[in-house]
């Protein structure tokens, strides 16, 4: 029997394929598309997966005000951070958050939803998020996809 057929293939930063993806926001929930953006980021969705290396797409959200929050979470929910000081802890809303710029919004729930490493910063960073329809990637020639396709 030949054994090295059954070997398992571990992918690496040379063998990776990556891909440009555009994710259209509108219309949809900010967890439930954060969820599946952050799968798309780490490579979940390909047959081989590696935990520990960045084989995951490059993701492009567009449309992003136009995505929605269900109920009273732009006012009710409330992130916190910490500085480290006493009187150093600082709450923000959503709706706060999206005044800033919607980038903020998303990224953050993306972020969350990463591991809490160096992997998971530099997964972030393969997220591009703009607020309109347009985007200035069209030279990476990213393929649109229809996020409700996945699961």
């Amino acid at each position: 029997m030949d054994t090295l057929s059954y070997k398992t293939i571990s992918a690496n930063k040379a063998t990776v394929n990556k891909e440009w993806v555009v994710v259209d926001a509108t219309g949809q929930h900010v967890g439930r598309m954060g969820s599946k953006v952050a799968k798309l980021l780490r490579g979940k969705y390909k047959p081989d997966f590696t935990p520990h290396v960045d084989c995951g797409d490059n993701v492009i959200i567009i449309n992003a005000d136009k995505a929605v929050l269900t109920g009273k979470k732009w006012n009710d929910r409330v992130y916190y951070s910490y500085s480290g000081y006493p009187g150093g802890q600082k709450e923000i809303t959503p709706a706060k958050l999206k005044e800033k710029g919607e980038d903020r919004l998303f990224r953050k729930v993306v972020k969350g939803m990463l591991p809490k490493n160096k992997l998971g910063a530099k997964l972030l960073k393969n997220l591009h998020i703009y607020e309109g329809g347009e985007h200035k990637h069209e030279a990476q020639q990213p393929k649109l996809l229809d996020i409700n396709s996945l699961k």
